[in-house]
């Protein structure tokens, strides 16, 4: 039970074993227990924790948690010499033991819901919170459409406002209180106009976002009772406050949780490994798709640094210290969420079109809301084109205003309509629909597709002058195969979806027992899915293209099943990409098994298909398909001033079709004639792929002797104040 069984002692330290943590990976919560626990704050306390640790010959913590318990295991680090003399001296322990565990060393990796830590871009525990939050929001909105209701939702955060911005940036709500931003004086006269507008534009509902902790600019407290009084005081409409409460931090861990602690547990461990007494206790961090170590003391200072700042109403200072991930969300939503009267709006002239390329997938729509609603803020006209490129060619694009994508952020597939067809059999019709329509900017949001229709826009400059514009590609594909780019839109949710069908799959193995479960699974040629949901779930294996397997090596995968049945974990999952190999099918695999494991186990097949595509749009992908989406266009409208002269648009280098990415930790425009290079165009698939990294850790997991690549984790570095232009390249 966290500091208390270490204070405690007898049974509350076990050793632990390989099957005694099997089958935690999908059971929300902590299975270890935890707890606030007073003696552990008394040097008392600390005296009898340091003295059971000793008798075990601990000296090594991994501490999961909060701010509160990893300044509590600094302090432990500190005073631990000191504890282990006073022992000696009470003769609770000899000197031998004083020399022999004279250091302690600290990890910590910091699990909350709140995402409150300065340091990290996301904690554990956040992105599971979200999937709790936007389930609640998904369907209240279908009460309150039908209702024409008015609904406030409070949610958790007490002294950090990450969980409201981000579901009110994911779900597109009207209104958003946080404690770092507090609205301006006289916000309830502005917050009513809103919400009456909206009303009159044909919006049947009205979603305000409240967290716990919010205030108003002189400190004082703005509830979710105070909302709703004012609301139907001023307005008269039908309101309804929903607190979320502790269902937040129940549940299920998301994909994204559960592959981020896995990453994180293995950087913690090499990281004690590599401890010295000269080096700080540190914590472990993700910082974009990069893994970090940071000093335990700084990023606990620059946590409370945050809250003095807010308690002195020094807001803008609180919003930057939080990060250039909260300040980038922040910024975004203020963006998309207020739209500014005509009269206000610049006038640019110039028309953008935005298209779909390529398979549905979950976030498209979120990218296409982002791109109107901020093009149309930049002062563009912006043109939606129907069915990609092949609707292009038939002239079906129409303007699309403010209002039409109101709604589109959880809305999963894509509304505008998608095609797999490349321009190039197309290109004098699509020319003339770009010249007819005045079109001066192309945003294209979708797959491999999109980027190889842009590579042949590229191409084609030479013979159609109407190519000449900027031309910017966002990556949306559940397969994650485009280059350029750790991550694309819709990957996430196919990651989810893969990932609780695996949960039920296993509970139906572990209750039949002595079954091995053959899933295959969506991605083409790219093994990320199969690769990241085997690690998600906890497979035995995971068959990919990338990594070339033959007839042995399904031999060993089935006689380490045939081991591991001996255990209490009567089990098996296997993953398989769908194209990881020609001749050995999802069938032939599961017939192989079938044969070679008679008597020992049985086995099933089950081919997850199109389901994959499916599906409301995960936090993340809702989210990353937003800020991805805005700082597209934004870049799109700073090609158009740079590229217009004597009255046309005229853009031909190659720095004007670019694709815009997340590698490792930062946001790049890339053009796509470069990333040429990086691609093996039959398989569809990048050169190099970051993820085969982490495949060390799937088999490590899943007890294959394996050596893991450490030259990739974290250094040590220092909790950096960022600038306000960082936050413009930075962090999702």
């Amino acid at each position: 039970m966290g500091y208390q069984g270490m204070v405690d002692g007898g049974d509350n330290i076990v050793e632990v074993s390989w099957e005694s943590v099997s089958s935690i990976l999908q059971v929300g919560g902590t299975v270890i227990g935890s707890a606030r626990c007073k003696s552990f704050r008394t040097r008392e306390g600390r005296l009898q924790a340091a003295y059971n640790l000793v008798q075990r010959g601990i000296t090594n913590l991994c501490v999961i948690g909060g701010d509160g318990s990893l300044t509590g295991a600094n302090l432990f680090r500190e005073e631990w010499s000191g504890l282990l003399e006073e022992l000696a001296q009470k003769g609770k322990i000899d000197e031998e033991a004083v020399k022999k565990y004279a250091y302690l060393n600290i990890v910590g990796m910091v699990g909350s819901i709140d995402n409150d830590f300065c340091g990290t871009d996301m904690t554990i525990g956040t992105d599971s919170a979200l999937h709790r939050i936007i389930e609640v929001v998904d369907a209240i909105m279908t009460t309150a459409q039908s209702h024409q209701r008015t609904f406030v939702l409070e949610v958790m955060g007490r002294h950090c406002g990450y969980l409201a911005l981000v579901s009110a940036l994911a779900c597109g709500a009207d209104w958003v209180f946080i404690p770092e931003y507090p609205p301006e004086e006289g916000w309830e006269d502005s917050m009513c106009v809103k919400l009456s507008e909206n009303r009159a534009r044909k919006k049947r509902l009205n979603i305000i976002i409240v967290a716990e902790g919010a205030i108003d600019c002189h400190n004082k407290p703005i509830t979710s009772e105070k909302v709703k009084d004012l609301v139907v005081q001023r307005l008269g409409f039908d309101t309804r406050v929903t607190i979320l409460g502790h269902v937040q931090r129940g549940g299920t861990p998301s994909a994204f949780d559960r592959i981020l602690a896995s990453r994180m547990g293995v950087e913690a461990v090499l990281a004690l490994l590599e401890a010295t007494p000269a080096t700080p206790a540190c914590v472990v961090s993700l910082s974009g798709n990069q893994a970090v170590r940071l000093p335990l003391m700084e990023c606990v200072q620059m946590t409370q640094e945050v809250q003095k700042a807010m308690d002195e109403g020094r807001f803008v200072e609180a919003v930057s210290l939080r990060g250039r991930s909260f300040e980038n969300n922040l910024n975004t939503y203020k963006l998309l969420s207020h739209k500014k009267p005509d009269a206000e709006l610049p006038k640019t002239n110039f028309n953008v079109a935005v298209l779909n390329v390529g398979a549905p997938a979950a976030g498209m729509n979120a990218a296409v809301r982002a791109a109107v609603r901020v093009g149309i803020t930049e002062g563009h006209k912006m043109f939606a084109v129907i069915d990609g490129f092949e609707g292009f060619a038939r002239g079906k694009i129409k303007e699309i205003s403010w209002g039409d994508v109101g709604g589109w952020t959880g809305q999963g597939g894509s509304i505008l309509g998608t095609k797999r067809t490349l321009p190039a059999k197309y290109l004098e019709k699509i020319a003339d629909q770009m010249r007819t329509n005045n079109i001066n900017a192309l945003m294209v949001i979708g797959g491999f597709e999109a980027y190889e229709s842009c590579l042949q826009l590229h191409e084609a400059r030479s013979r159609f002058e109407e190519f000449c514009v900027p031309i910017c590609v966002l990556p949306a594909t559940i397969s994650n195969n485009v280059p350029g780019t750790d991550f694309s839109i819709g990957a996430d949710t196919a990651l989810n979806a893969i990932v609780e069908t695996c949960d039920r799959i296993k509970q139906s193995a572990s209750g039949t027992k002595r079954r091995v479960f053959i899933i295959e699974t969506m991605g083409g040629y790219c093994g990320y899915l199969a690769n990241m949901g085997a690690l998600a779930a906890g497979a035995d294996a995971a068959y990919i293209f990338e990594e070339q397997f033959d007839i042995r090596e399904l031999q060993a995968n089935v006689e380490h099943l045939t081991e591991k049945m001996k255990t209490s974990i009567q089990r098996g999952l296997v993953l398989r990409n769908e194209n990881c190999n020609e001749n050995y099918t999802t069938d032939f695999i599961y017939q192989l098994y079938s044969e070679e494991g008679k008597g020992v186990f049985d086995c099933r097949k089950n081919v997850l298909g199109h389901m994959q595509q499916g599906g409301a749009p995960s936090p993340f992908d809702r989210n990353f398909g937003t800020k991805i989406s805005a700082k597209a266009m934004q870049w799109i409208s700073k090609k158009l001033k740079e590229t217009y002269r004597k009255g046309k648009v005229f853009a031909n280098t190659d720095d004007s079709v670019c694709l815009l990415g997340m590698r490792r930790r930062n946001l790049v425009f890339q053009p796509v004639a470069e990333l040429k290079n990086e691609t093996d165009f039959v398989h569809r698939i990048p050169k190099e792929q970051w993820w085969l990294k982490l495949r060390p850790l799937m088999k490590i997991l899943a007890k294959y002797k394996t050596s893991y690549d450490v030259s990739d984790s974290g250094q040590l570095e220092h909790v950096a104040m960022h600038s306000p232009k960082e936050a413009e390249t930075g962090a999702i």
